[in-house]
């Protein structure tokens, strides 16, 4: 199993326990993610570091004062 945090802006856009689809975006020399339909983005990852799952399960969500995080497991 892989976790991954995502970066949320909005309260009440997914839920624990949901499954979601995940989208791999590419910049010049690395790679990011975003919970689909565009809920949350993931940090940048280089190529060795890539997600192999293009699906995954919402375990946690967290309040801070820099806004939410959502972490999700993949099967890898």
């Amino acid at each position: 199993m892989r976790r991954m945090e995502f970066k949320m802006e909005r309260q009440g856009l997914i839920e624990i326990g949901q499954e979601v689809k995940i989208r791999e975006g590419k910049l010049p020399t690395l790679y990011y993610y975003v919970i689909e339909p565009a809920v949350a983005m993931s940090g940048n990852f280089a190529f060795g570091e890539r997600l192999k799952s293009r699906t995954g399960k919402i375990i946690d969500i967290k309040e801070t004062e820099k806004g939410f995080y959502v972490e999700a497991e993949f099967d890898e």
